[in-house]
């Protein structure tokens, strides 16, 4: 049975942040973790170029969307709470950015209505 368990990105911060200092030691540096979200960037790639893509599957290749997209989004919290980045309002403001600036953008793009 799938978890039902659901948390704002506030609480995913608290939680990645109180896990690095229960369990992790301390935060990679912020250099390192940008490394890392760039390999973990890199393996959502891979998958997605074999499953959507042309490229076909290696024998015993993991083939798990989820937790390649999960693996970037704990980096990208660690990165955020390491530079004192509160998610929540920065995603409210992008997508007050976006709304503002393509509102009608998208809804007039005749390559987007094929």
């Amino acid at each position: 049975m799938p978890d039902k368990r659901t948390i704002t990105i506030l609480e995913a911060q608290q939680m990645v942040d109180e896990w690095i200092h229960q369990y992790g030691v301390r935060y990679f540096s912020e250099l390192t973790n940008m490394a890392c979200l760039t390999e973990e960037v890199g393996e959502l790639a891979r998958l997605m170029a074999r499953k959507y893509g042309d490229q076909s599957f290696k024998e015993g290749e993991k083939q798990d969307l989820g937790e390649e997209m999960a693996d970037i989004l704990w980096v990208l919290i660690c990165l955020a709470n390491q530079t004192g980045v509160n998610l929540t309002e920065e995603l409210l403001k992008s997508i007050d950015k976006k709304t503002q600036r393509d509102a009608l953008r998208h809804i007039e793009n005749p390559k987007l209505l094929a």
